[in-house]
C-alpha cells in the first residue's frame, strides 16, 4: 500500500510539474510597459500591466493611446503591441498561433537560432504565416482591412474574406489585406506611405525608451509608476509605466 501510494503521489506531482511546464510554454511576460496596457480579465474588467506581469492563453491586451508593450515568449521570441490595439493572445489552441489582432498594430520578432519556428498571427481578413522573422501587422478599421510589412525573412499572408491564392513577402516588402478583395502580387509595396507611418510611430517609441522626452507617467529613471483602479474596456485604465529590463527600442528601416 506504502508503494502504490508513493507511486500516486509521484504521478500527482509529475502531472503537475508537466500542467505547470506547459502553462509556462504557452505564457510571455511584460518586458516594457508604456503608460496604459492593460488585460482583459475573466470578469470583463481591464486589469493593468506592469512590467514583469505574466500573460497566459486566451488573454486579451488592450493598450490606451498613449500606451505600448513589449512582451517576451519561451523560447525568446518577442512582440510589441503599440497605441490603441487589441490583441488576442494564443486565441486558438495549437503551437502556431501566436496572436489575433482585432485592431491596431503588432510587430513581432520570431526567434529561429535553433531552427525553424513557424508562428501565425491572424487579422479579421488576414493570416499571416512565418518561420522566423520580424514583420508589422496593423488593423486599421473594424472591417479588418490589414497592413503587413516585413522587415527580415519571409512570410506568407493570406485574405480570410476572399478566394485566390496567398502571396509572399520578401524583405523590405509589404501588402494591404483589403476585405473581399483578391490578393495579387501587382499589389504589394504599392503602400509607401504607410511604411512611413510605421517607422514614425517607432521612433516615437524609441525616444520614449532612450530617455528622448518625457510622456504621461513616464519618469526619468523609467521605474513603474502606481496602478490605477479597474475599469471597464473602453475607459481609462490608469496603469503607471515601466521599462526594466528593456531590450533595445524597436529597430526602423
Amino acid at each position: 500500500m506504502r508503494y502504490r501510494s508513493t507511486l500516486l503521489l509521484a504521478a500527482t506531482v509529475a502531472m503537475s510539474l508537466a500542467s505547470l511546464h506547459a502553462q509556462d510554454e504557452n505564457a510571455a511576460t511584460v518586458l516594457v510597459q508604456l503608460n496604459r496596457v492593460s488585460v482583459v480579465d475573466n470578469a470583463g474588467y481591464l486589469r493593468p500591466l506592469s512590467v514583469g506581469d505574466r500573460l497566459r492563453l486566451h488573454e486579451i491586451i488592450v493598450t490606451g493611446p498613449d500606451g505600448f508593450a513589449r512582451f517576451q515568449l519561451t523560447d525568446g521570441s518577442t512582440f510589441d503591441v503599440y497605441s490603441n490595439s487589441k490583441v488576442v493572445f494564443r486565441e486558438t489552441p495549437g503551437i502556431t498561433d501566436l496572436l489575433d489582432l482585432l485592431i491596431g498594430r503588432v510587430k513581432v520578432f520570431i526567434e529561429h537560432s535553433k531552427g525553424p519556428n513557424p508562428k501565425d498571427v491572424k487579422t479579421p481578413t488576414a493570416v499571416i504565416s512565418v518561420r522566423g522573422t520580424v514583420f508589422d501587422v496593423e488593423v486599421q478599421d473594424a472591417e479588418g482591412t490589414t497592413f503587413v510589412t516585413l522587415d527580415d525573412g519571409l512570410v506568407d499572408v493570406r485574405n480570410l474574406t476572399a478566394p485566390g491564392p496567398s502571396v509572399l513577402l520578401k524583405p523590405g516588402e509589404s501588402i494591404l489585406v483589403e476585405p473581399n478583395r483578391p490578393l495579387i502580387a501587382q499589389q504589394i509595396n504599392q503602400h509607401a506611405a504607410l511604411r512611413l507611418v510605421l517607422r514614425a510611430a517607432e521612433q516615437a517609441v524609441a525616444q520614449v525608451l532612450l530617455g528622448g522626452h518625457g510622456g504621461p507617467g513616464i519618469g526619468s529613471t523609467g521605474g513603474i509608476g502606481p496602478q490605477g483602479d479597474k475599469r471597464k474596456p473602453g475607459g481609462s485604465t490608469g496603469t503607471g509605466t515601466g521599462t526594466a529590463g528593456a531590450p533595445a527600442p524597436p529597430p526602423s528601416q
